[in-house]
């Protein structure tokens, strides 16, 4: 009972981009949808915005829709609108400030950037790194091996089970 609780509070829960519309960040219409959690300043994140670009324009012919969750509470919606232009992201790609870290909190997000997979049911299918560029702070690879992220996607359309549902993600932490 506890679980369907709980499940039944994550999909309610609603936000607002920074343009005003209505985002239901845990209940996605298509087969999945992926919250990508930044900040305008950590230099990693800003690194992997062509990525998450390429990521969402190829997801969203298969029903994946992403967003970007700004997870500096000190930003104000200017500051992200600024932020979004800068890095060339799409308008269709939603820019939501994590007001009250709520969407932080309820899918365990803690650095940026970290990529976050829900499903139609609400549940986290998949939370940690985009790749193995870094292998830690400071230290990008030549060349990515793993694309976790985008396994964990194909993995989500062909109706299996995530083999690796979470990754250390390499990044900033989430300012509190």
């Amino acid at each position: 009972m506890f679980l369907f609780t709980f499940l039944l509070l994550l999909t309610a829960l609603n936000a607002h981009d920074v343009d005003g519309h209505e985002f239901k960040p845990l209940n996605p219409a298509g087969p999945a949808s992926v919250l990508f959690f930044i900040t305008n300043d950590c230099p990693i994140a800003n690194s992997y915005a062509p990525e998450i670009q390429r990521i969402c324009g190829e997801y969203s012919t298969k029903g994946v829709s992403c967003a970007l969750i700004y997870s500096d509470l000190s930003l104000d919606a200017a500051a992200i609108r600024q932020h979004h232009a800068d890095y060339v992201y799409p308008p269709d790609i939603p820019a939501v400030k994590d007001t009250g870290h709520k969407l932080a909190d309820a899918t365990g997000a803690t650095i940026t950037p970290e990529a976050v997979v829900v499903g139609r049911s609400g549940k986290v299918l998949y939370r940690g790194r985009i790749d193995n560029f870094y292998a830690g702070l400071g230290r990008p690879r030549r060349q990515v091996t793993e694309h976790d992220l985008r396994r964990a996607l194909d993995e989500v359309l062909a109706d299996k089970t995530v083999t690796h549902p979470q990754t250390q993600a390499v990044g900033c932490y989430i300012p509190r």
